[in-house]
Parts: structure tokens; C-alpha cells; sequence
């Protein structure tokens, strides 16, 4: 039964986006939930209330996918700051405001984005991500959603999904365990994904790197992040013109995630010889 509604929706989907023009925009809005326990008793609610607060541009954030039959590109809204605002909380100049770039026809993934001062421009992998489709359904908005779920193993750093140890619960903590529990953080080896996808857009893609479903994707969730769409716009009155990045040094995925691994591990090291000399860091060259 479940086959057969995703056939007619997407039969009725071809039809109707049929003409050569088809071209759309998506909304996205990101939120990321952090975890409660975050800085143990050393830090008083207020305190925590006043970091979150500075952190909220880094952690809702709204992203804009534009698409064609063939093509998208996925990057972070553009905004004009107000005059004395604060650019927001980051962490240790992490990278920020990545552009996701897919050519459907050759298979081509890109992912244009900055990682302390540095431009990258990385390739991903061409794979079909394997997703195991549920019989679940839901309403977004206008569109009929269905659920897909996927194992997702954890590459590189992601600040996003950090955990303690579970050794570390047994650590008493005062003053001094503050500044080593940054060395007690891990990130899950695999995270549970869950996409919501409409047959209705009849388009491979979705935000970030997300792909592979028989319709746009409009739901993520993984980990503690959801992202999602808020409104969706058919064959706007302005052309919509994709363009394939092309600044940044050209990197797989696989030695960028080493370089954010080595660069992390550099300032964790830093972070351990900071009463002993206040060692600089290397930086990239």
C-alpha cells in the first residue's frame, strides 16, 4: 500500500512539474538543542542563560536550498547585521556558513566552507546514502511526508552531538575538572537520521548533504540538530541561476576530516600547556 501512494504521488508530482522551466526554493530553519548538563554546577543558571544566548546565532540558523530538476545549492541565509551587534558565539574560529552544492545528472557533491581562516572545497562521496524507507507518514505544511531512516557514522569533529564519557559521571568535579572535561567530550560513533521527504517535489535533495530519497527532504533530525522547512517556493518570477563553487583547496572528504581531527587535537594539546608556556599553535600553510 505504501508503494502504491508514493507511485501515485509521484506520478501526479511528474505531471505536474513537468514543464522544462521547473525550479523552486526551499526555507530551512536549523535548531540545535544543547545538552542540560552542560558545565555541571560550576556554572549557575544565569550564566548558562547568558551562553546560550550569545550562542543562538550559531545554533538557529536559516538556510535556503534552490533547485532545478538537475542541480541545487544549499547555503545560509544572508542577513545585514545591526550596527554594534555582536557577530555571535564561536567556537575557536570553527568553520561557519558552509555551501552545499549537487549536480544530480554526474553525481557531483561539493561542500564549500571555511575552517579556521582557511577555505575548503570538498568532495563527497557519490554513493547512494542507504536509506531504509518506513511506512510512516506525515503533513508538512501542504506536502504528504514520508519517513526514512539512515545509520549515519560519525566523521571529523561535530561540536553538535558532543556527550561525556560515561567514566567521567564518576570524576568528582570541582574547579580544576572544569577546564578537563573538554577532554572528556566525545561525539557517538554512529547517529540515527531521520528524513521526511514529499514525492509531491519530485527532486533527489534536501539540506546539507542529504539525498537519495524519491522527493525533496523536508525534516532532518539528527542528534540533537532538526532541520526544517518552513516554506516552499515553485518556479519563482526570478531565474534561479546554480552555480558550482569553485574557491577553496580541493579535498575529500576523508583528508578533510583528518585535517579538522589534527587541528582539533592541536588545540586540545594547547589547552593541556597553557600554564606551562602558552604554546602557539601551528596553523595551516
Amino acid at each position: 500500500m505504501k508503494g502504491l501512494v508514493t507511485a501515485l504521488l509521484l506520478s501526479v508530482s511528474m505531471t505536474v512539474f513537468s514543464q522544462t522551466n521547473f525550479q523552486g526554493k526551499a526555507i530551512y530553519q536549523s535548531k540545535t538543542a544543547i545538552d542540560p548538563s552542560f558545565g555541571g554546577r560550576q556554572l549557575s543558571e544565569e550564566r548558562k542563560k547568558q551562553i546560550l544566548q550569545r550562542m543562538k546565532s550559531m545554533l538557529e540558523k536559516t538556510y535556503v536550498l534552490n533547485f532545478t530538476r538537475s542541480k541545487s545549492i544549499y547555503k545560509e541565509e544572508e542577513k545585514l547585521e545591526t550596527p554594534g551587534a555582536s557577530r555571535g558565539f564561536r567556537f575557536g574560529g570553527f568553520a561557519g556558513g558552509g555551501t552545499v552544492y549537487k549536480d544530480f545528472k554526474v553525481g557531483k557533491i561539493l561542500e564549500s566552507t571555511e575552517f579556521f581562516g582557511k577555505k575548503f572545497l570538498i568532495s563527497e562521496n557519490k554513493e547512494l546514502p542507504k536509506w531504509e524507507l518506513g511506512e510512516e507518514t506525515k503533513q508538512i505544511g501542504n506536502y504528504t511526508c514520508f519517513k526514512a531512516t539512515m545509520v549515519k557514522k560519525a566523521t571529523g569533529f561535530d561540536w553538535r552531538n558532543l556527550r561525556r564519557r560515561e567514566r567521567d559521571s564518576k570524576v568528582k568535579r570541582d574547579t580544576s575538572t572544569v577546564k578537563k572535561e573538554t577532554e572528556n567530550l566525545e561525539a557517538p560513533k554512529e547517529t540515527l537520521v531521520t528524513a521526511w521527504y514529499t514525492p509531491q517535489v519530485p527532486i533527489s535533495s534536501g539540506p546539507g548533504s542529504y539525498w537519495g530519497l524519491p522527493g525533496l527532504i523536508l525534516e532532518v533530525n539528527e542528534g540533537r540538530t532538526t532541520i526544517l522547512c518552513s516554506e516552499i517556493i515553485m518556479n519563482p518570477s526570478e531565474k534561479i541561476e546554480i552555480k558550482e563553487p569553485v574557491k577553496g583547496k580541493k579535498i575529500t572528504r576523508e583528508a578533510y576530516n583528518k585535517v579538522v581531527k589534527e587541528k582539533m587535537e592541536e588545540m586540545r594539546e594547547r589547552f593541556r600547556n597553557r600554564r606551562g608556556g602558552n604554546r602557539e599553535g601551528r596553523g595551516f600553510h
